[in-house]
């Protein structure tokens, strides 16, 4: 399933000793996917919170609990903990793709190579949530979320270039809570 390094669970058992927790395990999943590759979460839970569906690995003394949905995208990924002058913490190796599907991965490129490059000028980013019935719905972020040229974006850049390169795409909805965006690039009504 999911390895951990030596390096990962001494920062691990460190944690739980200086923080003095007890009766933990440790849950492991996958929230999404975002730019550059699945968004993970990483926590401390109650003993108590094991699911009689999750995958339970034992580490030692400590619990590593995966729940059903994650797992299949978890398996041969390792846990690391990295430290140099520039970062410190946690992070995943995982050789899974981001989509099994060949049509979800080819608009995952597209977003990757092509859209998400220009986006970033504007502190912006689209993620793919899911591609169903030849329909990719997609979520934009950062500068683009509540940005008052969003249409436009969405309709002359983001969704042309998607279904121009992935023919089988008939339609690109944008799932986005544009009224939350907290630093659009274009403030509404520019």
């Amino acid at each position: 399933m999911i390895t951990i390094s030596d390096t990962a669970m001494k920062e691990i058992i460190t944690e739980v000793e200086e923080k003095d927790i007890q009766d933990m395990a440790l849950r492991v999943a996958i929230i999404g996917r975002g730019p550059g590759g699945f968004r993970y979460s990483l926590g401390f839970v109650p003993m108590t919170d094991i699911r009689s569906d999750d995958n339970v690995i034992e580490v030692g003394e400590l619990k590593v609990l995966i729940d059903p949905e994650s797992a299949p995208n978890l398996e041969g990924a390792s846990l690391v903990y990295n430290q140099d002058r520039f970062r410190r913490g946690f992070q995943f190796d995982n050789p899974n793709p981001l989509w099994k599907d060949p049509t979800s991965q080819s608009v995952q490129e597209v977003i990757d190579k092509e859209i998400n490059p220009g986006l970033a000028m504007h502190r912006g980013f689209v993620t793919l949530l899911e591609v169903k019935d030849n329909i990719a719905y997609i979520s934009f972020g950062g500068g683009c979320q509540g940005c008052g040229l969003i249409d436009v974006t969405m309709k002359q850049g983001v969704e042309v270039t998607i279904r121009e390169a992935v023919p089988q795409i008939k339609q690109v909805l944008d799932t986005t809570d544009h009224t939350g965006g907290t630093n659009p690039y274009h403030q509404p009504g520019e």
